[in-house]
């Protein structure tokens, strides 16, 4: 409220809250902080899990950073913030989603400390942003070039992102599949290696263990062949895949068909079988013995193409298509007046096969296949889950480290290197900055601190060791999260993607410059429970 020649003016609603300055500043950094804290527990292998319960009662147990905050229902605008961190981490490098919220939240720790001792908020944002741009510098410098034939690294590599995901009890083998799938779809374009995670599909199926877990060269679908008349299993097929509906087509325009008597209605049906017949014929005459369609096949052309023996399934999604497409080198067809053979994509097999209590197709022995199916298996549905989420991270990193080709060692060893070397370049920007590059270097520790912490070892001791080993230039010195021991995690072959790291960082200090900078919060308290019904003044609606 103001006034104005001493009438009072309202400016905002009744009802509004609004906290300014200070106390704004405050708040927000506590609810950023909270979310951090509420996954700080789950990082490193061994972190603990979340159960997660819906108003359903349906569970989700994980310890993925950015599966528990996606389910979290969040109320405060800096909470949400830190959990678009999370997302953007997870969409753009698959991994490092607890780093990047749990780093966010030490940095506003470390913000508040400094904004007690008056340090402008802009001051300690510039700070931050010439200390993430120096640290990424030197990550760029430490990081280990691996290239596309270092398979032990690669598998590695995947072992660290699954590492406490539930995936330990097949750990070696998981980590070969997701190297052998990634590196089957991985295409040079331009001298540069492009990966595209979409081409590595992952199906689960709960029964069996983890162990039963499987790589397909070919496409795995969830669906049943279409007729029991057809074959279960066709060898050296031909595949044709189309995104229509395999049936008599409607007119586009709405049109009614008159009939006064029997015989012409005898001789429509006769024409729409005859449709369908020569559809069929036109399939069997390119010589396809496997058809997938996206939309429904009509019951009629069901029974011609069982009658011709060819395996026929539908509803296929139209990502799955897509998938075949590039495993099985077909094209996919809209209209089938134009087919012929080249159109048709080869594999060694497609079968229909019982897995668990449910059929499903498989496509395998496609030849060079440029999309690959992770048949994900073990004892319960919830096991199923949290080992595809594993596997999920795996990919995307291993498909990370092979563009870039790049990699940082894991346990802590960056932070800790990156933390000493800012602490000594920070006096090089002089004034208030240097006390804000300070506090970033300080916050960098809390990675290697929570891996202690959550291992049950004395975080003091981890840090007082890790930074003697650095200090004298041991620059792959971590902690080893079994023993509590300060090892070369290059040699223990805990490696990470440099791009993971560098994301991490990055978007971290986005996030805390972005809630720093804010200063007023206005929040609408009163706002009306019911948009525009249509029923005002009418009373309660009745329905």
């Amino acid at each position: 409220m103001a006034t104005l020649q001493g009438q009072p003016v309202l400016i905002l609603k009744e009802g509004t809250q609004r906290t300014v300055g200070r106390d704004a500043q405050r708040l927000n950094i506590m609810a950023a902080r909270v979310i951090a804290e509420a996954v700080r527990s789950t990082l490193g292998p061994r972190g603990m899990d979340k159960m997660l319960v819906d108003s359903l009662g349906d569970i989700v147990i994980t310890n993925d950073g950015v599966t528990i905050l996606k389910e979290i229902d969040v109320e405060h605008p800096a909470a949400k913030m830190i959990i678009e961190v999370a997302k953007t981490q997870d969409n753009e490098v698959g991994d490092g989603t607890t780093t990047a919220v749990v780093l966010a939240g030490e940095l506003l720790k470390r913000a508040e400390e400094l904004l007690d001792q008056d340090i402008h908020p802009a001051i300690i944002s510039n700070g931050y942003r010439l200390a993430c741009e120096k640290a990424v510098e030197i990550l760029n410098e430490i990081a280990i070039p691996i290239s596309k034939e270092d398979d032990e690294i690669l598998k590695r590599i995947a072992m660290t992102a699954m590492t406490g995901k539930g995936a330990e009890v097949a750990l070696d083998k998981l980590a070969d599949i997701v190297v052998r799938a990634v590196k089957a779809v991985t295409e040079e374009v331009d001298g540069k290696l492009k990966f595209d995670p979409d081409f590595v599909k992952l199906e689960k199926k709960q029964g069996g263990s983890v162990e039963d877990t499987e790589l397909v060269d070919g496409i795995v679908l969830d669906k049943e062949v279409v007729h029991p008349g057809m074959p279960r299993r066709v060898e050296n097929a031909k595949i044709l895949l189309v995104n229509s509906a395999l049936e008599v087509k409607e007119t586009e325009t709405d049109a009614k068909i008159r009939i006064t008597d029997p015989e012409m209605l005898q001789k429509f049906i006769e024409q729409e079988e005859k449709m369908l017949r020569e559809l069929v014929d036109r399939i069997v005459n390119a010589g396809a013995n496997v058809v997938f369609c996206q939309k429904g096949i009509d019951d009629l052309a069901q029974y011609y193409l069982a009658k011709a023996g060819i395996l026929a399934v539908r509803r296929v999604k139209k990502s799955d298509l897509e998938k075949l497409a590039k495993a099985t080198g077909a094209k996919v067809l809209t209209d089938l007046r134009d087919i012929s053979s080249e159109d048709l994509g080869e594999a060694d097999l497609v079968e229909e096969r019982k897995v668990g209590d449910e059929k499903m197709v498989f496509v395998t022995g496609c030849k060079n296949p440029k999309a690959v199916t992770i048949l994900v298996r073990g004892g319960t549905e919830h096991v199923v889950e949290e080992v595809a989420r594993g596997i999920e991270d795996a990919v995307r990193v291993v498909g990370v480290a092979l563009e870039d080709g790049k990699v940082v060692a894991g346990g802590g060893a960056p932070e800790i290197e990156l933390s000493l070397r800012l602490k000594q370049w920070a006096p090089t920007l002089g004034g208030r900055e240097q006390l804000s590059a300070e506090a970033f270097a300080n916050a960098l520790e809390i990675i290697p601190k929570t891996l202690a912490e959550n291992a049950g070892i004395d975080p003091i001791d981890v840090l007082v060791e890790l930074k003697a080993a650095h200090e004298k230039g041991e620059v792959y010195a971590g902690v080893d999260v079994e023993t509590g021991k300060v090892i070369n995690m290059k040699d223990a072959g805990v490696l990470e993607p440099l791009r993971v790291k560098t994301h991490a960082i990055e978007s971290a200090t986005e996030v805390a410059v972005m809630i720093l900078r804010i200063d007023d919060v206005i929040a609408a308290k009163g706002m009306e429970k019911t948009k525009k019904t249509g029923f005002e003044g009418m009373g309660e609606p009745e329905f």
